[in-house]
């Protein structure tokens, strides 16, 4: 079983790799579906958030700053992330407001970072880490009343299961990410001591669907996202959950 001193250096090796293409193209965020999935997932974790001007908010794993531009726009003050020196530079040059953005290279789970924050946010960046360390970290950073909120790759979604399965055959694939169920991460938060928690599957726009089929898939999606039992398989999970006021 590698430590975390192995598991940073992969990552950061792996951030190298997807720098040297186009991370959001790989990724499924460059395309006309996949540029809509990224508004519609930053939406969902920023009202999980409640981001508003003047909130101080933390950002893990901020890669290329592909949210971290849809977060700046809620005029909070976000400290973003990234243990991946090659992904923060491509999102140094996004030229984000400098009053309103600070990027920080360093693995979470070992850096120092001083709290309390009004809320600690991310995308598809809890897979990648050991939750038994980050998600208490979180708590302690955030302050009494602040939220968390994220979303995370499904491990139910068929496509998902796949790639986690056989991931030799996909590059783009990180060697040490993993995936979650919604009763698995709704297990995980509470044992870190999060209340008001919610964990919900969303998500069945596939990034590479033509643009002329999008209307269709989107009202499809929002029929399939209330259906009991299909919407376990749902490619996302966004969950959510704030630190008590007595803790």
């Amino acid at each position: 079983m590698k430590d975390n001193f192995e598991i940073h250096n992969s990552e950061i090796k792996h951030g190298r790799f997807i720098s040297q293409g186009d991370p959001e193209l790989i990724w499924g965020w460059g395309t006309p579906a996949g540029r809509l999935r990224a508004d519609r997932r930053a939406g969902l974790i920023m009202e999980g958030a409640q981001l508003a001007p003047g909130r101080r908010v933390l950002e893990i794993g901020c890669g290329t700053g592909l949210f971290t531009e849809r977060f700046a726009a809620a005029d909070a003050r976000i400290l973003a992330v990234d243990l991946s020196p090659d992904l923060l530079a491509l999102a140094e040059r996004r030229n984000l407001p400098s009053d309103r953005v600070t990027f920080l290279n360093a693995p979470f789970e070992n850096c120092e970072i001083h709290g309390p924050f009004d809320a600690v946010i991310g995308s598809s960046i809890l897979h990648h880490l050991d939750c038994s360390l980050a998600l208490p970290k979180i708590f302690r950073l955030l302050k009494p009343g602040g939220r968390m909120s994220f979303c995370e790759p499904n491990f139910l979604n068929p496509q998902i299961w796949v790639t986690l399965t056989f991931r030799q055959f996909f590059p783009w694939m990180s060697p040490d990410e993993s995936a979650f169920t919604q009763a698995g991460l709704k297990r995980l938060l509470a044992e870190a001591g999060f209340t008001e928690t919610s964990v919900e599957p969303f998500d069945w726009l596939h990034p590479r669907v033509p643009e002329y089929f999008i209307p269709l898939v989107k009202r499809l999606e929002g029929t399939i996202e209330r259906l009991p039992v299909v919407r376990r398989f749902a490619g996302s999970l966004w969950c959510a959950g704030s630190r008590p006021y007595d803790s």
